[in-house]
């Protein structure tokens, strides 16, 4: 089975690369080996040395559990956490000028 082929658009492959960059830098500051850090991660020396490149054939499974060896799997969940683009959209999207509608209480009235 051979290894798939993924074309990125040009920014998109940018980024991926930047993200590889500090992957690397991350584990150089860290002083981890990347024999030892691929180990750790489960992966070839090879695969990490992908990953640091900014590969996009090598499976987002595999990026994980490098920053999970090298501490840094935290940071994932800062993708899309604050999604301004998509809450304007949203609220663009809500009903204006529309009452909300009374509730019934159960009680007296006066």
């Amino acid at each position: 089975m051979g290894q798939k082929t993924i074309t990125l658009l040009p920014s998109a492959q940018r980024k991926l690369t930047q993200m590889g960059v500090q992957i690397k830098l991350a584990r150089l500051r860290r002083e981890l080996p990347a024999t030892l850090v691929a180990e750790r991660a489960g992966i070839s020396r090879a695969t990490l040395w992908a990953i640091e490149k900014g590969s996009p054939s090598v499976s987002m499974g595999a990026y994980i559990q490098v920053l999970l060896a090298i501490g840094l799997v935290d940071d994932l969940l800062l993708i899309a956490k604050d999604d301004v683009l998509g809450r304007t959209l949203q609220d663009m999207n809500l009903p204006v000028g529309k009452r909300a509608t009374k509730r019934k209480t159960h009680g007296k009235h006066d």
